[in-house]
């Protein structure tokens, strides 16, 4: 990669390998040359961070949470964004509803976004977790509202035709519960036009369609960590390294 290169991450830079710390202060000393969306484990360190949340079995944040430079880099971390448009495409950790354009999108993580830059951050990470509401409904307010946009960014997989989501299933995509599909896969879909790239779904495995580029390829289950390189003539090449 050129030392100039713009790199976009597709979140869950911490807590999926060894060297959590190395990792975010990594991508944090890029500066303007890295963009990153948050996912669920970006959130989830948050939540432990301020202990609204316990650690998990697997976790590797002891570090970052015991590090001089933990609160300068927690906030830089809070400061991020869940959605982007770069180039042409849209960038989230997991998913898109059927029911969202990509300025849809947009504008939904920025309230989110609005509320971790904010002074109820920490109230707010102890009521994010739950699977409920399960439907988007563009009249939901306060939490229930700001749910269901973190579990459509940080946590879908599949969801059935009219937008409901599901969250006990981590199979592949043929793993669908009876009534859901991939998310990516629901007909009539508004971003069906867009180019959206995402990663969290390690089963799903590397993935690149017209409309949809999946970069998880299960690195942290010892497989490839992918990146793709968008060429000048829009062209894609794919970059991976055995872990």
């Amino acid at each position: 990669v050129s030392p100039g290169a713009r790199l976009v991450f597709v979140g869950d830079l911490v807590n999926r390998g060894p060297q959590s710390l190395r990792a975010l202060r990594r991508v944090k000393s890029l500066g303007e040359r890295a963009l990153t969306v948050l996912g669920n484990h970006d959130l989830h360190l948050l939540a432990v961070s301020q202990g609204v949340r316990g650690p998990g079995r697997g976790d590797t944040l002891d570090e970052i949470l015991q590090a001089p430079d933990r609160d300068e880099l927690l906030a830089w971390l809070r400061s991020q964004p869940l959605a982007l448009q770069v180039d042409g495409h849209l960038v989230v950790h997991a998913g898109v509803l059927p029911q969202w354009s990509a300025a849809d999108t947009v504008t939904c993580a920025g309230e989110l976004e609005a509320v971790l830059r904010g002074p109820g951050w920490t109230g707010f990470l102890g009521q994010m977790y739950g699977n409920e509401p399960a439907r988007w409904d563009a009249c939901l307010q306060g939490m229930d509202r700001l749910r269901v946009i973190v579990n459509a960014l940080t946590r879908l997989r599949f969801c059935a035709a009219d937008g409901t989501m599901e969250f006990d299933s981590k199979e592949g995509a043929d793993g669908a519960p009876e009534g859901f599909m991939p998310w990516f896969d629901v007909p009539g879909r508004r971003t069906a036009a867009d180019v959206v790239a995402f990663g969290h779904w390690s089963t799903l495995g590397w993935l690149d369609r017209h409309d949809v580029i999946a970069l998880d390829s299960g690195c942290v289950w010892g497989g490839c960590l992918s990146a793709l390189r968008l060429q000048a003539d829009g062209g894609r090449e794919l970059l991976q390294v055995r872990c």
